[in-house]
């Protein structure tokens, strides 16, 4: 199974105003990494970095100029992620952006049913949090001493860990490859149980007082009380009074 573990920086929160200024991904085969990546600064054709989102992931105006425009790391963009599953933190937020670029240029949306959010795993399987991706990689003891500001790239491949871990931990990304094993077989014996009568009843656990006394509070309780159809035909009252 191929995916795409991969994050997105823009200029705002408003995708529909504001633009993707970098992009960072990493591919994962079989949730091991290949090797494979993707990274782009992209200059965001006159929409200016809010100083709000200046302050997260530090890349101004000035680091954009003479950077690819969007239109122009499109198609290269969509072949690295084709056919594969893509897998973000806060899938909404990336999606949102990724898919209103690709508006902009006639280009079709991928949908949500080739996206996993991190997020949404995080909170199932942590809901009392905190669920960021600094949080899941000290709860998980991934080294981001590396990250002082957000960065598309660095985010992927700390989340390619986090992912890892949220699905069941490194054993589960232990995929062995295919080993043929010829002219085995392994021969397994019937395991009769055989079931024989006690030589002795067991001897009862309620006393005779007992269950005289469990008999008088049934009769008590009427003739459609539900005792008295799970105990089946019963002596004559005198005999229990």
């Amino acid at each position: 199974m191929r995916e795409i573990i991969f994050d997105t920086e823009t200029t705002g929160l408003d995708p529909r105003e504001d633009r993707v200024i970098e992009i960072g991904g990493i591919e994962l085969d079989n949730r091991f990494p290949t090797g494979r990546t993707f990274h782009e600064y992209i200059n965001a054709q006159g929409r200016p970095v809010h100083p709000d989102a200046l302050a997260v992931h530090g890349i101004s105006d000035a680091d954009l100029a003479g950077k690819p425009t969007f239109p122009e790391i499109a198609e290269k963009f969509q072949a690295f992620v084709d056919g594969a599953r893509l897998v973000a933190h806060n899938a909404g937020f990336d999606m949102g952006f990724i898919n209103a670029e690709f508006a902009r240029l006639g280009m079709p949306p991928i949908g949500p049913e080739r996206v996993t959010d991190t997020l949404a795993l995080a909170r199932r399987k942590h809901p009392m949090g905190p669920n960021s991706l600094d949080a899941l990689c000290r709860r998980y003891g991934i080294d981001n001493s590396r990250r002082t500001k957000h960065g598309a790239l660095l985010d992927s491949e700390l989340l390619a860990e986090v992912y890892i871990e949220l699905i069941g931990g490194k054993q589960a990304a232990l995929v062995l490859e295919t080993v043929e094993v010829s002219s085995i077989e392994i021969a397994i014996d019937a395991v009769e149980t055989i079931v024989r009568e006690r030589p002795r009843p067991l001897a009862p656990r309620i006393t005779a007082a007992e269950r005289e006394a469990h008999q008088r509070l049934v009769a008590q309780l009427g003739e459609k009380s539900l005792w008295l159809e799970l105990a089946g035909p019963r002596e004559p009252a005198e005999a229990v009074s």
